[in-house]
């Protein structure tokens, strides 16, 4: 019971996040060219700069979700039923 919990809450903040990453990449292409003049070294449109920007995004909204899907698991569910 406790593993499916946090599986279910660690896969919605996972789509969450999926969604946020991939509108801000699209977002920041789009955009890339507005700031072109402020960046030096880099294009707008790197892909490792993107893919790693990415990335990280990805791992801190998942780690994010960790601790709140932890301690959901662990709550009793009659007590939780109780509570409303």
């Amino acid at each position: 019971m406790a593993a499916t919990c946090l599986r279910l809450v660690l896969g919605e903040s996972s789509r969450v996040v999926v969604a946020g990453v991939a509108v801000g990449l699209v977002t920041a292409v789009g955009l890339g060219r507005f700031v072109a003049a402020l960046v030096y070294g880099v294009s707008t449109r790197d892909p490792l700069v993107m893919s790693g920007a990415a990335v990280l995004l990805l791992v801190v909204g998942v780690a994010a979700s960790v601790l709140p899907g932890w301690r959901a698991a662990r709550v009793d569910p009659s007590t939780a039923l109780r509570a409303d």
